[in-house]
């Protein structure tokens, strides 16, 4: 586990997120902040252990708040993982499993298998969070990367099927979300049909936060949810010049200088907006929650400890950066290393606006407020993954995983074999226990089995059956 909590503190205080409901009281209706970094990795922040970085807005957030160390995207890339924030169901289940739109060109030309048929689009008959919290009298912001809404227009701006956009998903304000995965560039003017040029060579992050505080202004009457999911860190690496030759001078490892300062500019971005909701005074009653969709371009990010990057099943790819923050109900300087996915913010969002769910829909996350509150445990004993296709770079094996407690196990597609890992004693996976621990494996492949047929998993093919139609 990470710690970088200061000695003096780990003398005088030892919570975690086991220990007894000391903050079992919360306030109704609070506001709601979620941001989600896009390709932020699990080491991507100095409060991560990172000292390469600078990142000090994000690292005093997770001083104000509780940092999960054993936090996982739903996916190891980014639209299956926010189809799951957005409706709290399993991207097996949504039918959402890789980047959208899945392409031919992922599939290598010597694959055995074929990957499992897919939707290109979140269909608006999904309850969103949005949705629910506007019925209740929330205000509702969407800035940043949507990438649910189909194929990209051409010649349009990165405009998609206008039928799947924020706006029909419960959403207010929709400022930047589009069909595309990454912006044409980071800088004025983005050339995004929903983000109109304001000021030129003006980078998008502080754009966004711009905006962010000019909705929590307008809203501070009322209670809102904004959900701001960044475009950076994604792909082109592209950041204020000043920063990347700050970085460029500096012993970085596998780092790239562009991504470092990309990094750091955002998290000036998120210091903008946490400043903000200070001076608004709504800082004691807003729940922030600080993300990523899944982990880090390998090509620019040194993953260590970790095992390989975005678009596997390793921890590289699914192991995320996850802070909370709400004042006088989750305890300041805590960690918490209960695995926690991306399905558990729809459930957690909804009890803490006072909301139930609704016991006819299914529902695969569940509340993290006994986490946050420390005031009891959760009630699965197992998080699950389904990446039954092609990521871009054509590398990674189709297959799905189970983690239960300290154990993790991957079963890959093409030819069965399985792969069990004590993440307590090897986070970085080098060690396959599966041929020891027979009994162990079998019975997680058994619960992943059921868990598949339960959520109705689509499954690759054999390229001599194929079936799928595009």
């Amino acid at each position: 586990m990470i710690r970088t909590f200061s000695l003096i503190f780990a003398c005088l205080i030892s919570l975690t997120c086991n220990s007894g409901g000391l903050f079992a009281e919360k306030p109704a209706r609070p506001n709601i902040l979620f941001i989600m970094v896009d390709d932020l990795g699990w080491m991507d922040l100095r409060c991560q252990g990172n000292e390469r970085l600078h990142t000090p807005n994000i690292d005093r957030l997770a001083a104000q708040g509780m940092r999960f160390t054993d936090a996982y995207s739903a996916a190891p890339v980014c639209s299956p993982t926010r189809a799951a924030v957005l409706t709290g169901l399993a991207p097996a289940r949504l039918k959402i499993t890789n980047h959208i739109p899945d392409q031919e060109r992922f599939t290598p030309k010597d694959a055995k298998l074929l990957p499992a048929p897919m939707l290109n689009h979140l269909p608006v008959e999904h309850v969103t969070i949005a949705e629910r919290l506007k019925e209740a009298g929330y205000a509702t912001g969407f800035f940043g990367k949507w990438h649910l809404a189909g194929r990209r227009v051409p010649k349009k701006q990165g405009q998609g099927d206008l039928r799947f956009y924020p706006e029909k998903q419960g959403f207010d304000v929709n400022l930047g979300g589009t069909a595309m995965g990454g912006p044409f560039s980071f800088f004025d003017p983005y050339n995004l049909h929903n983000l109109p040029p304001r000021k030129t060579g003006e980078y998008m992050p502080h754009r966004f936060a711009d905006e962010v505080i000019q909705f929590m202004t307008a809203q501070r009457e009322k209670p809102f949810m904004v959900f701001l999911w960044n475009y950076t860190v994604h792909w082109p690496m592209e950041a204020p010049a000043d920063l990347i030759a700050k970085y460029k001078k500096r012993e970085l490892g596998r780092l790239d200088p562009r991504y470092a300062a990309m990094i750091e500019s955002t998290d000036a971005s998120m210091g903008k907006i946490f400043k903000s909701l200070d001076e608004l005074d709504l800082s004691k009653n807003t729940l922030v929650v600080f993300t990523s969709d899944n982990g880090a371009f390998g090509g620019v990010a040194d993953m260590h400890p970790l095992r390989e990057a975005k678009g596997y099943l390793y921890e590289g790819g699914i192991r995320v950066p996850m802070i909370a923050r709400w004042p006088g109900v989750i305890p300041a300087n805590t960690l918490c290393d209960d695995p926690v996915i991306s399905m558990d913010f729809f459930p957690t969002m909804l009890e803490a606006a006072g909301l139930e769910a609704d016991a006819s829909q299914p529902l695969d996350g569940e509340s993290l407020l006994p986490l946050l509150q420390q005031s009891g445990k959760l009630k699965r004993s197992e998080i699950y993954f389904h990446y039954p296709n092609y990521a871009f770079h054509q590398d990674n094996r189709l297959g799905s995983a189970v983690r239960a407690g300290d154990y993790k196990l991957i079963e890959r597609f093409d030819d069965g074999s399985l792969e069990l890992y004590d993440l307590k004693s090897d986070i970085s996976e080098k060690k396959n226990l599966a041929a020891s621990k027979k009994e162990l494996a079998a019975s997680l492949k058994a619960k992943l089995v059921a868990w598949r047929k339960h959520t109705n998993a689509a499954m690759p093919v054999p390229r001599e059956k194929e079936t799928r139609q595009r």
